[in-house]
């Protein structure tokens, strides 16, 4: 199990992979398979099944609390009309407990900060109860202590075995949080690996075209970069 992040440039088409991984675009091109199973025949509780997706930017309805949020993403595992059941209740509570956000599971959701917003779309995922987790770019909006917090609780799931797919912009993130990266550029897979072997300044130049290296130091992960380049 592992934490496996996806970055690039703008436009190399990091969002539309994940999907089209994800069942929510369907691909110019080829097949997707989740457990040997083609996603074009998957559909509904049998796709919340095999993986949630946590989306970009979402709308923050009114009148909405955070343990009802969470209840609506359970809803995704029910039949047509079904009921919930003990198991479904205790799998909301589980997950609202597992991205730290029982303590203001009845507040609405338009009175959240970014973080707390954050951590409750991942509780919606998790409800789920998917084996997989996907997340695009669910850092790209919150300050930077919101930002680690975020990163340490989607760390945190993959350590606990949960697999997790990533979509992040902040390399430096990237190379702290993955166990693996993945450099999308033009649409196409550029390189993947452990995050030393793939960000290397010559790649950062050629793909970002930034003087930049990547340097990971006393458990602390940083990148360099010539801002304003030679005069």
């Amino acid at each position: 199990v592992e934490l496996v992040a996806i970055v690039g440039p703008n436009g190399a088409g990091k969002s539309t992979l994940v999907r089209a991984v994800s069942g929510l675009q369907r691909p110019s091109g080829g097949a997707v398979h989740w457990s040997g199973r083609e996603l074009g025949r998957m559909r509904g509780r049998e796709l919340a099944k095999v993986r949630a997706f946590v989306p970009q930017r979402t709308p923050v309805p009114a009148g909405v609390s955070v343990k009802e949020a969470v209840t609506i993403g359970r809803s995704a595992l029910l039949r047509p009309l079904g009921r919930m059941t003990r198991a479904d209740h205790a799998g909301i509570g589980a997950a609202m407990e597992r991205a730290g956000v029982t303590t203001f599971a009845e507040r609405p959701l338009i009175t959240l900060s970014g973080g707390e917003l954050q951590r409750v779309q991942i509780a919606i995922g998790l409800a789920q109860e998917a084996p997989v987790l996907i997340a695009d770019e669910p850092t790209s909006q919150l300050d930077l202590g919101a930002a680690i917090d975020v990163a340490g609780l989607l760390r945190g799931l993959a350590d606990d075995g949960l697999a997790v797919l990533l979509v992040v912009h902040d390399l430096a993130l990237a190379a702290a949080a993955a166990d693996r990266v993945v450099v999308v550029h033009a649409g196409r897979t550029e390189a993947a690996g452990e995050p030393a072997a793939v960000l290397t300044p010559e790649r950062l130049g050629r793909i970002w075209g930034a003087d930049a290296e990547l340097k990971a130091e006393h458990g602390r992960t940083a990148l360099h970069v010539a801002w304003l380049g030679p005069r």
